[in-house]
């Protein structure tokens, strides 16, 4: 096989997703097991996933169907949309109590990171206007960053986020399969967002149908590197012995 079958293959199977989520050294042992390491890895894949979100306002062609909501809710209140995420994060996190379900470091860090590095890409990021390549492409590159920002966070272990726990917790009391809990609380999200004028679109469109293996993917990514860095400090080891 040539040497660029063999990097074809590498780089093509970088893309399989991957079926569960893998524990890597940051994975912690429970989920208010805090280290400096865990914990900036934490808020780095928070960051990322709030400035992916702004890429699809910023699109101007539709936005993932809980920022529909929250882009509905600034539209008749005095709140911006990243005060508005932090609300409905807040509100979410107020249902877990009668079902059961217990907050991490990491349940509380969604809530206000992922609000504020919202609004700094709302802030920063210009509105794209009759450019539809220009939206698709920062779509895409949102989408992208969700995915690798989720991967980052969930690995480390902190619990989940706001919304995932409902969904979770939704699914261990009524048995229902989570890929049809989340779809049924999605879509509340996105038909009370559109009714209020939050913007539904191409862009939300694309979200649905592609989030799931960008996240998947980027699950695969991490494993990949975290396999790649343990072999190289076994090879270092087993030098140094001999």
């Amino acid at each position: 096989m040539s040497k660029q079958a063999v990097l074809f293959r590498r780089a093509f199977s970088l893309l399989i997703p991957h079926k569960t989520v893998p524990t890597v050294p940051w994975t912690a042992a429970h989920r208010w097991d805090l280290s400096p390491k865990r914990t900036v890895i934490l808020i780095f894949g928070l960051a990322l996933f709030g400035l992916g979100e702004a890429l699809l306002i910023q699109s101007h062609i539709g936005n993932s169907p809980w920022t529909v909501f929250a882009q509905g809710i600034s539209l008749h209140t005095p709140l911006s949309v990243g005060e508005s995420t932090f609300l409905i994060s807040a509100i979410v996190l107020l249902t877990w109590i009668p079902l059961g379900e217990r907050p991490g470091f990491g349940t509380i860090a969604n809530m206000f990171v992922i609000a504020i590095f919202l609004q700094i890409g709302i802030d920063h990021i210009p509105l794209v206007h009759s450019n539809l390549f220009l939206s698709i492409a920062m779509v895409m590159v949102g989408i992208g960053l969700v995915g690798i920002a989720s991967a980052f966070y969930i690995t480390c272990g902190l619990g989940p986020g706001p919304r995932d726990g409902l969904m979770t917790a939704l699914h261990k009391k009524t048995g229902v399969r989570v890929g049809r809990v989340r779809l049924c609380v999605e879509l509340c999200a996105l038909s009370i967002g559109i009714a209020l004028g939050g913007r539904a679109g191409l862009g939300t469109a694309l979200f649905a149908l592609l989030i799931g293996n960008s996240v998947a993917i980027s699950f695969s990514l991490v494993n990949r590197v975290n396999r790649l860095n343990t072999s190289h400090k076994i090879q270092k080891t087993n030098k140094s012995a001999n």
